[in-house]
């Protein structure tokens, strides 16, 4: 300014005033934010799932005692899931068949990890029964698989479908193979 003294702008103030002023602005807006997220935390929290839900999120299967041609069933978010351990026939068959003309085509190798273990989530995918084949007397329909006796879906030794009403796969449930006997869907 021409007088020698230093303009003022209204409602700021300067030197020590001002900056304790707008520490204390600052302050206290993250102090609030910090409050309002330690008051919607809880509700966040417990959006979560509960840990009986967490549990059935997944299970570990030993899989040591179940022989060459054998098959168990287990339970995964209250599916079955089936799991066979497959012959050396059934996987010929299934690797054979990988050139068949299948409606959700898919090769047997994407479908396992290791070639003996075939693990799939046992609801047909027509309307969701559960198919029959897991016991050695259920009838396994023309390709050695499963049979879904509703409505006639039958599916190969790699659990795809090759016959009847249904639209895709056995589904594959996700898993990991924990050792040689023991693994965890989910």
């Amino acid at each position: 300014m021409a007088d020698g003294k230093a303009a003022t702008v209204p409602g700021h103030v300067h030197g020590a005033e001002g900056s304790r002023r707008d520490f204390l602005m600052v302050a206290t807006g993250a102090l609030g934010a910090v409050g309002a997220i330690g008051a919607v935390w809880p509700f966040i929290a417990q959006m979560n799932p509960s840990a009986d839900v967490l549990a059935m999120s997944s299970t570990e299967i030993d899989i040591g005692a179940v022989k060459e041609g054998q098959a168990i069933t287990a339970v995964w978010r209250g599916k079955p899931v089936f799991i066979r351990h497959r012959t050396k026939e059934e996987i010929t068959k299934a690797e054979a068949d990988d050139k068949a003309d299948l409606r959700d085509p898919e090769t047997d190798e994407k479908r396992v990890k290791k070639p003996e273990w075939l693990i799939l989530v046992g609801v047909c995918t027509h309307l969701g029964c559960v198919p029959l084949g897991q016991k050695s007397a259920d009838p396994r329909g023309e390709f050695g698989g499963w049979y879904c006796p509703c409505h006639g879906s039958q599916y190969d030794t790699s659990g795809r479908i090759r016959r009847g009403p249904a639209p895709l796969n056995l589904a594959l449930p996700p898993y990991e193979f924990l050792s040689d006997t023991k693994i965890r869907i989910g």
